[in-house]
């Protein structure tokens, strides 16, 4: 597939131009450090704390890489408000008709010397994931993290 998700044109031997065969989008691994500090069942959120910085992402089925709407994301991290084992610097959102979420939280500060982010997938209709991602500068006020999911 070539990017932006276009399959690319492949000539068979007779000359005909068809399109290539799709070898599907591939699902995200968890990974490492990801599920530290994990709370399952954190509620569904309108914000965490009094916000300024933004967690957002999309969550895409694995295969055909369709946006998958209505998926709970919970997201958490060590924030200028609270550390990320803090009850409070967990929350949940929903993703939209488009597989897209987006979370207000307080600015998120260096944990271990990385400013990061910790983000489950955990509905049980897909496999679980767990991402960490790490932000390219401290003062960073987004971060964003994208899910490609499988059945479970």
């Amino acid at each position: 597939m070539m990017a932006g998700g276009t399959a690319a044109l492949g000539l068979l031997g007779s000359g005909l131009i068809v399109p290539a065969r799709a070898k599907g989008v591939a699902p995200t691994p968890s990974m490492r450090g990801g599920s530290n500090n994990y709370r399952p069942g954190a509620p569904i959120v309108e914000r965490i704390g009094g916000g300024g910085f933004w967690m957002t992402g999309s969550v895409r089925r694995a295969g055909d890489g369709a946006p998958l709407a209505g998926q709970r994301i919970q997201i958490w991290a060590h924030t200028t408000e609270g550390h990320e084992r803090d009850w409070h610097s967990h929350g949940a959102t929903l993703t939209d008709a488009n597989g897209e979420f987006r979370l207000e939280m307080p600015q998120i500060v260096p944990a271990f010397g990385q400013p990061h982010g910790h983000l489950a997938y955990d509905s049980g209709e897909f496999k679980t994931v767990f991402l960490r991602p790490i932000m390219a500068n401290a003062g960073d006020t987004s971060l964003s993290a994208h899910f490609v999911l499988e059945p479970a």
